[in-house]
């Protein structure tokens, strides 16, 4: 949880500014399987990432819907889709402690946080979908909008001794 306020500051601060230098957004495609590198095998760390990530169908904002597919012969890789958009991801290992899945294809990138998650276009580092949340995360959504976490510009508490 320590790791989760600076990670949404970071995310924010870098997604209006490239949203400021960005141009237009651009649907991106799915990448045959001939023109993908074969896959690899992910390190115990990561499959200790992969083991966190919700799948299922998940609501987005704006009526949007990923689902995210687990491969059962590929440990630590998922098949994400929304709308006609198709990527293949692997799980792999942040510092800042969020989940995060990369497309083979490297032209995505799916981040979860605690409280929502998001796919995120690499190349022009625009959101395609956000908000997304499965029930669990829904469920510290919630806790949040009740007792929000202290802010980053906020006196830290003395400490008692």
């Amino acid at each position: 949880m320590k790791f989760l306020l600076p990670t949404l500051i970071l995310l924010g601060a870098s997604s209006l500014a490239l949203a400021q230098t960005a141009g237009k957004p651009s649907a991106l495609k799915s990448v045959p399987a001939a023109q993908v590198a074969p896959e690899r095998a992910l390190t115990p760390a990561e499959l200790d990432v992969a083991s966190r990530v919700y799948v299922g169908r998940l609501p987005c904002e704006l009526g949007q819907i990923v689902t995210i597919t687990p491969d059962t012969r590929s440990p630590g890789y998922f098949d994400l889709a929304m709308k006609k958009m198709r990527f293949r991801m692997h799980a792999v290992q942040s510092q800042s402690g969020a989940v995060r899945l990369d497309a083979v294809s490297n032209d995505a990138v799916w981040i979860q946080l605690s409280n929502k998650s998001m796919l995120v276009n690499a190349k022009l580092g625009q959101r395609m979908a956000d908000i997304c949340a499965s029930p669990e995360q829904l469920l510290v959504a919630q806790a949040f909008e009740k007792a929000p976490p202290p802010s980053l510009f906020d006196e830290p508490a003395p400490v008692v001794r």
